[in-house]
This record gives C-alpha cells, structure tokens and sequence, in this order.
C-alpha cells in the first residue's frame, strides 16, 4: 500500500504509518511512503497525488492513502487519473461505502478536519471492507464507459 502527503497532512501521514507499521492486525501490510518525507515544508499535493495513483496503475500497490489539509486537493488530483477511484471520507459510513459500493482505491483524508482517532477509525474500515461487485460493478462500469466516450 502507497500512502503520500503534502505539508498540511505530513504529520498525520507520520501517524497513519507508525500505526499501520506498529500493528499486529497488519503486520504482513507493506507501507511505501511516497512522501513528503520529512519536513512540513509547502509542497504541492498534485506531485504525491500523482506519484500514488501511477504507483496503483503501474501495480506496484494496489491502494492508497492520500493526506492533504482538507483532503479536497489530493481526491481532485487523484480523480484525474483514469482507473483512480480517490474517496474523500471523514465518517465511518462514508468509507465503508466507498470501498462496498465504489471500490475505492485511493482513501482520501484530511489533517485539519479529523482527529488523529477518527482518521486510524476510517483506516482500519476502509482497510477491512471488500466491494460487494455483484451489486455495484455495474455502476463503476457505466463510469469508466463514460470515460471512454468522452475521450473519443
């Protein structure tokens, strides 16, 4: 799994990993850090957006987490990507959703709005929950088939 961050979510990133890295239910878990690397130094989050989504389209990772200020930055820049399904999620529900029903590949959170708790809560569900493809490949079908005509 990738996981990347701007200034505004480097600390929170920091956090996520410790934990994710720390814990026996994910012991067997590879965490790649994508970055930024060591500093709250301003960077721009298209560059770790960017970086993350080719590390999932390349295969390299199947998911991956995003961390921005809001979250709102990186889940835009994620989108772009073709094959990228980036959900910004600040509830429990919302994430359990978006990988059920949306199979999101990408979870998006941001620093300045959940707690260091809530956001290790959205990990660990997003983590957990498989797509239900019986019941909602359909939809993320007719998504990427409107991707394609738009680009024709």
């Amino acid at each position: 799994m990738a996981i990347a961050s701007d200034h505004a979510g480097f600390l929170l990133k920091e956090q996520l990993c410790k934990f994710i890295r720390n814990s026996l239910e994910y012991k067997s878990l590879e965490v790649l850090d994508y970055g930024t690397s060591n500093s709250e130094d301003p960077v721009d989050y298209p560059d770790f957006a960017q970086r993350v989504c080719r590390a999932i389209l390349s295969q390299e990772v199947e998911r991956a987490i995003l961390v921005c200020g809001t979250g709102i930055g990186v889940s835009i820049s994620a989108n772009r990507f073709r094959g990228i399904r980036a959900a910004l999620c600040q509830s429990p529900f919302e994430t359990k959703l978006s990988r059920e029903h949306n199979d999101s590949n990408v979870l998006c959170l941001g620093a300045w709005i959940l707690s260091e708790k809530l956001a290790k809560e959205l990990l660990r569900i997003w983590l957990k929950t498989p797509f239900e493809s019986k019941r909602h490949q359909r939809r993320l079908d007719l998504i990427e088939n409107n991707l394609n005509q738009d680009q024709e």
